[in-house]
């Protein structure tokens, strides 16, 4: 008995001894705490895409982020990840994420070393982007992303500083439907009336130019659209 006693004394005063448990961490509840759920895949602030097909979000035009989450959440855009993320947020809630990006005014990351585009490459991606195609009713690129192809607020994105493979996934999406805009959807027009040549062109050629800095959105187009849009304020060229 007495063993016993002195035995269950040391463990009492083993156990005192012992520091006490560490307090859990307090997690800031804040917006930028949240969004770490985005910048897993996005980038740390949404600044660069670990992977080729995932663009970044920081600085873009805050109602173009809106649309694009209220279209992965309403299905106008297919991907389960986003729809399953975005799918209970009220949209206050996803204006508040898309202003967050947007006012994020980080450098885009160097375009990586390219190769020499073959010069057939080079004439054509320049002549849609500059130019359009008219005998196919194709606006150039630049009459709705603008002069520096770096997007218009507040809801044209930028075209540059993307992969190719981003850019081609987009267009395909467009053209086969399962990426789809506010209606009127322009951008569906314009994908379907581009040939898988003009993607794989167009791709190749926007992924090889330098991202002015800063890549600000401009804040307005110097003529008004080509085409209507939705969900793009401003005039149309009749």
């Amino acid at each position: 008995m007495r063993r016993r006693l002195c035995l269950f004394l040391l463990l009492a005063a083993g156990w005192a001894a012992l520091p006490a448990a560490a307090a859990p961490p307090v997690v800031p509840d804040t917006l930028a705490q949240r969004l770490l759920a985005c910048t897993g895949c996005h980038g740390p602030q949404g600044r660069a895409a670990r992977f080729p097909r995932i663009s970044l979000l920081a600085g873009k035009p805050a109602d173009y982020l809106f649309h694009q989450l209220q279209g992965f959440r309403d299905g106008r855009r297919q991907y389960a990840l986003m729809t399953g993320l975005l799918d209970p947020l009220s949209d206050a809630y996803l204006r508040e994420i898309a202003e967050h990006f947007a006012s994020l005014d980080l450098p885009y990351a160097p375009v990586p070393p390219q190769p020499a585009l073959p010069v057939a490459v080079a004439q054509r991606g320049a002549q849609l982007v500059r130019e359009g195609d008219a005998a196919r009713r194709l606006p150039a690129c630049t009459q709705c992303h603008g002069s520096a192809l770096t997007g218009v607020a507040p809801a044209i994105p930028g075209l540059l500083g993307l992969p190719r493979d981003y850019l081609v996934a987009q267009l395909g999406a467009w053209r086969t439907g399962t990426r789809r805009a506010l209606a009127p959807d322009c951008m569906a027009h314009v994908a379907r009336a581009l040939s898988d040549d003009d993607v794989g062109v167009l791709a190749q050629w926007l992924a090889a130019q330098p991202v002015p800095q800063p890549a600000h959105p401009a804040q307005a187009l110097p003529a008004p659209l080509p085409m209507e849009c939705g969900g793009v304020p401003g005039g149309v060229a009749r």
